[in-house]
């Protein structure tokens, strides 16, 4: 008996995809656009690297979220990557409280970056870029952005969300947890 290729190439359900990549972790990002009460932000962790040569970023917009389609059609944006002390600031961007617009940049301290785009003082690092090239696709708008400017802080922890909570990162308390269970038979101590 011969499949049709329907029979073979059937999509996930979306609640068994969703379970599925909330096994990745990810980094938390705050991507921003506009200026003065013009401002908007949203907390996204779907956002990679696209090329070294030249500098080149993805973010993947969720086209219902309401900073989303702004954020698409601005000339340039930031991508502000969060320290793990920055769970409150992430989660008023995600949306918590009912915030949006500008009303979400009172907490954290913001400024104009060299691109124009708000950037957070504080952050791991602040990526501003020009937009390159939209993408539409399903529920969201894939930005490209060509990095324009970085500025990044002396290693803090970061913070990444995983199985659908925030956790936080860092190298030197981790490392030590590895190198505890990572050799077999070893005293440590």
């Amino acid at each position: 008996m011969t499949l049709a290729i329907d029979d073979c190439l059937r999509s996930a359900s979306p609640a068994d995809f969703a379970h599925a990549m909330r096994q990745l972790a990810s980094g938390v990002s705050i991507i921003t656009a506009g200026s003065g009460s013009a401002r908007v932000g949203m907390t996204a962790t779907a956002v990679t690297s696209l090329s070294a040569s030249p500098p080149m970023l993805i973010v993947c917009l969720n086209r219902t979220s309401s900073a989303g389609p702004t954020i698409a059609q601005s000339r340039s944006f930031a991508v502000n990557i969060l320290a793990a002390d920055q769970i409150e600031i992430g989660e008023r961007f995600a949306g918590k409280g009912g915030f949006k617009g500008a009303a979400r940049f009172t907490a954290g301290a913001w400024a104009a970056g060299v691109s124009g785009a708000p950037v957070l003082s504080g952050a791991l690092a602040s990526l501003e870029c020009e937009r390159d090239e939209l993408i539409e696709r399903h529920t969201h708008t894939i930005l490209i952005g060509r990095v324009v400017h970085t500025a990044t802080l002396p290693r803090k922890s970061s913070l990444a969300y995983w199985q659908g909570s925030y956790v936080a990162i860092d190298r030197d308390e981790d490392l030590l947890r590895l190198a505890e269970v990572s050799v077999p038979g070893a005293k440590h101590g």
